[in-house]
């Protein structure tokens, strides 16, 4: 049913139709929405699950491993230095192969302190063996949210949705609910294939010698590239059901004919999707939805033509550069003509990214490629020896 909501509302919902046995809450700017709304329906008889007020999202993470261990669905989120608190335990969930779904409301990271939006939080542990899948606006949250579970059971590896904090958590967005029936359709009831069970005793995350640890980590490598054949095949049976795509791996707006192209994650690329139209720009743009695992030869189809690729990214390494650029450029060496590529970051720590990125992201491609540059940076309010 269409209506407007709420992103954190909406993102509930959606959680609350995948019918989670475990929700593990605790507060952090901005996902706390999303926790609010799910204790309301739980209140209010509308979600039957143990919803677990917990101390810290080091515990939160911890209570979501359990449950969906001991065979229950479970879902949490968090943000920011929410994220980081919950490393070690994300690790382990990764590790354990353990389907757990989270929503990370993109926020950036302290010091200094901001809760404003970019991607440095799922950006700092991208290599904890998550997938990570990540939305451009409302609706492909909510998608996206219901996809994850799906993903998540079927590869036993957990998924981390990654939704734009207040640019989408707080957004009131016209969007699609779709009804119990469909998603009771498109997504089975739990199955965990090493389901802790007092009757037939095992063990999980024992210790590992070396002896075996490089095998238990080869096989976690191939099941996330496994990942990257099920994603499309998870999104075409959504499709199938609600007449929705997400876009999969990878989606791609703009003419095919087009020799410039812009790659980009979040709800940037609904930006430049509205400047390119207003400025009708002959401009390709592709919008990075799983940025793990990372789509090589996605990314190599989209760019097939190009000759100039610009990589615009909410966070980076410092004293590296971009963290998406460093992966987009190695993966389209590959290519006999690669496009030259161009990497910008824009928009950290919520700065606004107007309309006119577009055109000065255009004027900017030079002569020569940019390896990295942190867009819009005001050096005279910097010391001279930072400049």
């Amino acid at each position: 049913m269409r209506q407007a909501l709420e992103g954190s509302q909406a993102i509930a919902q959606a959680v609350a139709l995948c019918r989670p046995g475990v929700v593990a809450a605790y507060p952090i700017t901005p996902q706390t929405h999303i926790v609010e709304n799910l204790a309301k329906l739980v209140a209010d008889g509308k979600l039957k699950c143990e919803l677990v007020s917990v101390e810290s999202e080091h515990s939160a993470a911890s209570v979501v491993l359990g449950a969906a261990a001991a065979g229950v669905r479970a879902y949490t989120a968090s943000a920011s230095q929410g994220i980081l608190l919950m490393a070690e335990v994300l690790y382990n969930i990764a590790g354990l192969r353990v389907p757990v779904v989270l929503t990370c409301a993109n926020r950036a990271v302290s010091a200094p302190l901001s809760i404003w939006n970019d991607h440095q939080d799922s950006m700092a542990v991208r290599d904890s063996g998550w997938i990570q899948l990540y939305c451009a606006d409302n609706q492909q949250a909510v998608d996206t949210t219901i996809q994850a579970f799906r993903l998540a059971e079927t590869l036993e590896l957990p998924v981390m949705v990654c939704v734009d904090g207040f640019v989408l958590t707080h957004t009131l967005e016209p969007l699609d609910l779709p009804e119990q029936a469909q998603v009771d359709a498109f997504l089975p009831p739990y199955r965990f294939s090493r389901v802790l069970d007092p009757h037939h005793p095992l063990t999980l995350g024992t210790l590992v010698s070396p002896d075996d640890y490089t095998e238990v980590r080869y096989a976690h490598h191939r099941a996330m590239l496994r990942a990257l054949d099920v994603i499309p095949e998870v999104d075409a049976a959504w499709q199938q059901i609600t007449g929705r795509s997400t876009g999969g791996l990878i989606a791609v707006e703009g003419p095919e004919e087009a020799r410039v192209g812009i790659l980009t994650l979040g709800s940037v690329f609904g930006t430049l999707a509205d400047a390119r139209q207003l400025a009708d720009a002959p401009v390709k743009l592709i919008h990075l939805r799983s940025f793990r695992p990372f789509p090589v030869a996605a990314l190599q189809r989209a760019c097939q033509g190009l000759t100039e690729l610009i990589v615009l990214e909410r966070a980076f390494s410092p004293g590296a550069g971009g963290i998406v650029g460093a992966e987009a450029r190695a993966a389209l060496m590959e290519l006999e003509h690669p496009p030259r590529v161009h990497n910008f970051a824009v928009g950290l720590g919520g700065r606004d990214v107007p309309l006119e990125i577009l055109e000065r992201l255009l004027a900017a491609t030079g002569s020569e490629p940019t390896r990295f540059a942190i867009f819009d940076v005001d050096l005279s309010r910097l010391p001279e020896e930072e400049r």
